[in-house]
């Protein structure tokens, strides 16, 4: 099953991953890092959203 937070997780890195090469087409460094901040955030959400799912399969709580 998925977790919210995966699907909020990856969401947030792929507008992160929009964001950073938008930045680097323009030439917005500081937007350009704002896109790899996002896709940082959006990873460890998601990760986390996976360690619930599974800690929730091994305690059989759902």
């Amino acid at each position: 099953m998925v977790d919210k937070n995966e699907i909020s997780g990856a969401a947030k890195e792929l507008g992160g991953k929009v964001k950073e090469a938008a930045g680097k087409v323009t030439g917005n460094g500081r937007m350009e890092a704002d896109g790899k901040m996002d896709q940082v955030e959006g990873k460890t959400e998601k990760n986390y959203g996976k360690v619930k799912d599974a800690v929730k399969d091994q305690t059989g709580t759902h």
